[in-house]
């Protein structure tokens, strides 16, 4: 009997509430459409795939997380809804002006801003960019200005002091603290920052003041040091040459975008080859593409390949996105002995072999298709890997489908051999 982990559960579960088409999905992953039904009834009656614990403090304790996770989802879609909710009223707001013009639709905009909703949200439903907005409230705020120029041009916040006091009690001018740190950087200050210079006031001269107010004055004498560059953390593992002699030695991953014509979205494809066979071990199609998705892609491949603890693990090569700079997926090859090489910024050639799968999927699938739903789209791009895995012939493997080239080299039917990659 196969043993299948929460996490493809979780992960089978959400494509199929995303595809609305469970024999679909089933197919994909090669699992019966009865044992996915068992998952769905589970998840419905109990929230989740996983079982309640049989302990009574952990069952109470689960029980908990799982309403919180709830009551955050019903929060959200509240959320989702009320958003929903203000497009509308503004779109209704715009088609009784007939061809609204920009100052029609930042007055629109400004009385939403003023109630209180999101900037970004609003200038989204309104159908003006942030820019545009901000522009035409900077030229009418210029115009206005005229009449009350000296009240713009006064101070915000509340109004300064003008002085300091020492410990004993003595009213200390800013002049003479600006004096004192003069004379502070030309004598064994002259490597500070304002935060030094404070501590310096605060035991040279007994004075009381916080680093806020050094700063400002450091900033009028203009004898702030300038800011330090930090530099990016590159990865502990930077892609390198690699001589490839056998499958399971480095695997690629990459992801691909994809555009629904009929439903005006695009969806996400992340696909993990095998740079020695060609094979496409996993992939995750979704409308969306997390860190999440990218473990589960990569821990369904080593399910696939038989690949546990104790064994042998491949390298993961992968770029700079998001999704593998994560601390989740670090974590998770962490975890699993898995050595992660991310390859340098604008060097698409060290990740060349899924990049050039992705060149074939767009000649031989996207660009073939016009898709109306994500559902259609799910369905035609699992026909199409089921194609190019078990029987699309490629010339780098002696001209043999992927996962047959993989079979015949574990028999020893066929020899191939080493390469960089």
């Amino acid at each position: 009997m196969k043993h299948y982990d929460d996490k493809l559960k979780e992960q089978v579960i959400k494509e199929c509430q995303e595809v609305g088409n469970i024999s679909l999905v089933a197919r994909c992953h090669d699992i019966s459409k009865t044992t996915i039904y068992g998952w769905i009834k589970a998840y419905k009656k109990r929230g989740s795939v996983t079982p309640l614990p049989k302990d009574k403090d952990n069952k109470v304790k689960e029980l908990e997380h799982r309403l919180n996770v709830v009551s955050t989802e019903n929060d959200r879609l509240k959320k989702l809804v009320a958003e929903k909710e203000l497009e509308l009223l503004i779109l209704r707001e715009l088609r009784d002006r007939v061809n609204p013009k920009v100052a029609d639709k930042v007055a629109i905009a400004l009385r939403w801003i003023n109630k209180g909703y999101e900037i970004s949200l609003v200038l989204g439903f309104v159908g003006i960019s942030a820019s545009t907005y901000y522009e035409y409230i900077k030229r009418q705020s210029k115009s206005n200005r005229t009449h009350n120029i000296a009240v713009f041009n006064k101070d915000t916040g509340r109004p300064k002091p003008g002085y300091s006091y020492t410990k004993t009690g003595k009213k200390v001018s800013d002049e003479q603290i600006k004096e004192w740190l003069c004379n502070l950087i030309c004598g064994d200050g002259f490597p500070y920052g304002y935060r030094k210079l404070t501590i310096c006031l605060r035991e040279d001269y007994d004075l009381i003041i916080n680093h806020k107010k050094v700063y400002r004055l450091c900033k009028k004498l203009d004898i702030l040091r300038p800011q330090r560059r930090i530099s990016e953390k590159s990865s502990k593992h930077l892609a390198k040459k690699e001589t490839i002699s056998a499958p399971n030695e480095l695997w690629e991953m990459d992801i691909k975008y994809g555009y629904i014509s009929g439903e005006d979205k695009f969806f996400f494809q992340l696909s993990l080859i095998d740079v020695f066979d060609r094979s496409i071990i996993d992939y995750h199609i979704g409308l969306s593409c997390k860190a999440s998705d990218a473990c589960n892609v990569l821990r369904n491949s080593l399910r696939k390949r038989n690949i546990y603890d104790g064994l042998r693990t491949p390298k993961i090569r992968t770029d700079n996105g998001p999704q593998f700079v994560s601390k989740e997926f670090e974590e998770f090859c962490n975890s699993n002995n898995l050595i992660h090489q991310r390859i340098p910024v604008k060097t698409p050639n060290m990740n060349a072999h899924i990049e050039s799968f992705h060149s074939i999927l767009e000649d031989e699938c996207y660009s073939r298709n016009e898709w109306n739903s994500f559902k259609e789209a799910y369905k035609i791009i699992t026909e199409y890997m089921n194609y190019y895995n078990n029987r699309r012939r490629h010339g780098s493997i002696k001209y043999m489908s992927p996962n047959k080239f993989h079979e015949a080299f574990m028999r020893k039917d066929v020899n191939a051999k080493a390469f960089a990659a």
